[in-house]
């Protein structure tokens, strides 16, 4: 079993990062990794202190072969070879300086895409309350599916698969927050006995141990071109 690695804070939060091409996918995970993780995502704040998070953890191949098919289909549907999709409108669209930039990205998660089945780990992030239907809060009417419902959804979810995966970092596991699944959330709360739609699913998290060591801080824009001090 792998122990932490000597990181310090400052170099855990610059360069956790979306790992896709160097996950080792003929290695297997020890469950205890996995459990270490989780443990420590569990502190993560939550809204209200409602806690009300959960994860499925997948390691059967026939499982992890059916969310996969899933994965694909919405990846399909939104790849930028097809003409008038999205992906291919943005694609257009971006400047001539950072295309390249993006078709890497995306190259990178089309591999991510072919190989998903072979993750020997899936997460899979969920929290009561669907965005999808009103949110009753202590003390508070049901909020229907607006902004304001929505940002205390994922904010009661966000921080703890973020924790999730600093303390996967932390133990020489690779991650990837992917979501495009969610496309086909019906079909894979069947699959997983998800108690749909009571029980959103957040993200299709791939765990593995990597190739090398591929974190390292992300490029970033200047600071200055997004804080603003006071006012916008």
């Amino acid at each position: 079993m792998s122990t932490t690695t000597c990181l310090t804070p400052d170099e855990l939060l610059t360069t956790t990062r979306a790992v896709r091409r160097k996950l080792d996918f003929s290695r297997p995970v020890d469950p205890v990794l996995i459990e270490q993780c989780l443990a420590i995502a569990q502190q993560a704040p939550s809204g209200g202190n409602q806690q009300d998070w959960g994860f499925v953890v997948v390691t059967d191949p026939g499982t992890r072969a059916a969310l996969a098919n899933l994965y694909r289909r919405a990846r399909d549907e939104t790849s930028p070879t097809l003409a008038g999709g999205e992906t291919a409108a943005y694609l257009t669209a971006l400047p001539t300086s950072e295309r390249a930039s993006f078709e890497r990205m995306m190259a990178s998660a089309d591999h991510l895409a072919a190989h998903l089945h072979e993750a020997p780990v899936l997460v899979v992030p969920t929290i009561g309350g669907s965005p999808r239907t009103p949110v009753s809060l202590p003390g508070r009417e049901a909020m229907a599916a607006s902004w304001e419902a929505q940002a205390v959804v994922w904010g009661g979810i966000a921080p703890t698969i973020w924790s999730f995966m600093l303390a996967a970092r932390a133990r020489g596991l690779g991650t990837c927050w992917t979501t495009i699944h969610l496309r086909y959330e019906q079909e894979a709360a069947a699959i997983l006995g998800i108690p749909y739609p009571a029980v959103a699913q957040a993200a299709l998290i791939p765990v593995a141990h990597v190739v090398g060591d591929p974190f390292k801080p992300g490029r970033r824009s200047p600071l200055a071109t997004v804080v603003h001090w006071e006012r916008w």
